[in-house]
């Protein structure tokens, strides 16, 4: 099969069609070398440059001061879960953590594992369906930082604000939403993200990290979990993931060439739109799970009347070319991932879909 279909995967997500198409045409030979990407030395001249260039257009992209590293780790954010407190939580301090969703849950587990806690605010009694203002957040006043995830994949909520903890230094989880909307890089002390959903194929994780947070880590920490050194060896203390970082920079260059990341916003808001209004003129048949001041322009998931109607039309989207719908299998229902790379073209045919499957099935 050779025709592109319309995957709504939460991730590794759908990737530009442009940038697959570039990346074909290099697979065999990049540059003329011969090579493949996945063929050349990670310490070759060609490589750096492509690191480097990745790490430019991140920076240009986020609008990023001088004093923040950008890096490129493994182990996806679940990994970040605990490398954050491992070199910046100390034993004599606490970390907060602002809960909205599962994700947010599974770093509390984690870092729990490596020192004190204090979750200040937790969404699961009324089951991840909001995110709090900032009004409703108090911060411990000794807190070695603030952590909190930007977009919540699995129950679809999403942050409209930049965290502010008034100085204690903001950890944020963007994996599912950094580059989709324009963001306060300054108000942040360390940003990570999997590649897998906005930036690139599953495997890279980028991490932007504040220079005056490496003097905080601990001096015993194993190499491959001690920032600094992935700092001092530009991300490169032990043979990279060079495919993925190589296809994060040409995502970067499709961006740029989008216009950016308030061009992107502009897109997302409007693919949103879309589909919310689809699902608040359903008369009911299609419920939203967020409130809707949380609602993520990344994820959009709602439920039908039933399972059996939910597997019916996850069953019948497939048949039309439409993947990815299922939510995920902890929660159930429907989750449409709407990530900059998918087109609004893609959503406006979900649509009609779905207005075709409730009126045969309402």
């Amino acid at each position: 099969m050779t025709e592109r279909i319309y995957n709504f995967s939460a991730g590794p997500a759908t990737l530009p069609t442009e940038v697959l198409e570039r990346a074909k045409s290099e697979l065999l030979s990049h540059t003329e070398s011969g090579m493949s990407v996945m063929e050349i030395s990670h310490r070759s001249k060609q490589f750096e440059t492509i690191l480097e260039n990745a790490r430019q257009k991140i920076k240009e992209l986020l609008d990023l001061p001088e004093n923040y590293h950008v890096l490129f780790l493994q182990g996806g954010a679940s990994l970040q879960f605990s490398m954050i407190p491992m070199n910046f939580l100390p034993p004599n301090q606490t970390a907060d953590y602002v809960v909205t969703g599962v994700w947010g849950k599974k770093a509390v587990k984690e870092a729990k594992k490596i020192g004190n806690v204090n979750v200040v605010f937790s969404g699961e009694q009324s089951g991840f369906r909001s995110v709090p203002t900032q009004e409703e957040l108090n911060f411990s006043p000794n807190a070695a930082y603030v952590h909190y995830t930007s977009n919540e994949t699995i129950d679809g909520v999403e942050f409209k604000y930049d965290l502010d903890a008034g100085g204690i230094p903001v950890v944020c989880d963007a994996s599912s939403n950094i580059m989709s909307r324009k963001i306060d890089a300054e108000k942040y002390a360390l940003i990570y993200a999997g590649a897998q959903k906005n930036l690139g194929p599953s495997g890279v994780t980028l991490v932007v990290l504040r220079d005056d947070l490496l003097g905080k880590i601990p001096g015993n920490l194993p190499s491959l979990l001690d920032y600094r050194v992935f700092v001092k060896d530009g991300s490169m203390p032990n043979t990279p993931n060079t495919w993925g970082i190589y296809l994060l920079d040409l995502v970067c260059d499709w961006l740029k060439a989008k216009g950016g990341v308030p061009a992107m916003q502009r897109e997302n808001e409007a693919k949103a739109r879309l589909l919310y209004d689809a699902l608040d003129q359903s008369d009911g048949f299609y419920r939203p799970h967020a409130e809707r001041e949380a609602r993520s322009l990344m994820n959009v998931t709602f439920r039908l009347p039933s399972e059996e109607l939910e597997e019916k039309f996850c069953a019948e989207a497939e048949r039309e070319k439409l993947s990815g719908l299922k939510g995920h299998r902890s929660v159930g229902g429907i989750r449409a991932s709407i990530y900059n790379a998918m087109p609004q073209a893609g959503v406006a045919v979900l649509v009609e879909f779905m207005k075709d499957f409730a009126d045969k099935n309402g």
